[in-house]
């Protein structure tokens, strides 16, 4: 997907992708490389990153890593300076599936995994991007319309996401000044990346596309289009929001 024309013009644009290793990141790897933007690819599995990088076009950087590390995500802001002298984009996307299970069935370390990674780990990622940019950086976080309209059995996936919500609200009146926004983009149920095992459940596939105001469930190509806005001039007076793509999931 091209973003062409004055506002939608992302070359050259020094963009970090976490979780770009598989599923979502892995299609926006892809996307902004086509746009033009140079990568910083973020994952725990240097092999899978390396994957991704070797099929892009433009300049990559393979950063392992682990996202609930500060000290890590520093140095993946330091290493975007020192390649290509700053981050103009920094996109929390790192995250791990939910695990179905009553909070009363649920064991700490699950809890605390599914958190640590999704929040923490993009609390930490804001923070290092926010301390390099220059005016006019973007902060996009990875969110869920769980976080806002929750299932039984995913409390620990649905809070995290929820927490996202709250946190880039705060994050866009102290980056404010600067002409920095953050914003959320709270995913529907895609048959892509983590949803792809819920698609083949049949019943609950049933059951998304009935409570689907479009009908079915979102594919890959419905992913990118939300973050190379997020990422583009044209969203230059957008901050502090969660930009909903789910079909129509949240209204039925």
């Amino acid at each position: 997907m091209r973003m062409n024309g004055r506002y939608g013009d992302l070359a050259g644009r020094r963009v970090v992708i976490t979780g770009a290793g598989r599923g979502l990141g892995r299609i926006l790897a892809s996307a902004f490389d086509e746009n033009g933007a140079r990568l910083g690819l973020v994952a725990r599995s240097a092999g899978a990153l390396q994957d991704v990088a070797d099929g892009l076009s433009g300049e990559a950087l393979v950063l392992p890593g682990d996202v609930r590390d500060a000290e890590f995500n520093e140095a993946v802001a330091k290493a975007m300076v020192d390649r290509f002298g700053g981050v103009d984009v920094w996109i929390c996307n790192a995250a791990v599936s939910p695990e179905v299970s009553p909070v009363v069935e649920m064991e700490p370390e699950s809890w605390r995994q599914i958190v640590d990674v999704n929040l923490t780990g993009a609390f930490l990622g804001a923070r290092a991007g926010a301390a390099v940019m220059g005016t006019g950086g973007r902060i996009i976080v990875t969110g869920s319309v769980l976080g806002s309209r929750p299932r039984a059995g995913l409390s620990a996936y649905a809070a995290s996401k929820s927490g996202i919500e709250a946190l880039v609200k705060a994050l866009a009146q102290e980056v404010g000044p600067r002409a920095i926004t953050a914003n959320a983009v709270a995913l529907g149920w895609f048959d892509t990346g983590l949803g792809a095992h819920w698609h083949r459940d049949a019943e609950l596939e049933g059951d998304i596309v009935r409570h689907t105001a479009l009908g079915r469930w979102g594919h890959s190509g419905d992913l990118a289009g939300a973050f190379l806005f997020l990422a583009s001039e044209a969203s230059a007076y957008v901050t502090g929001t969660t930009l909903t793509v789910d079909g129509g999931y949240s209204l039925m």
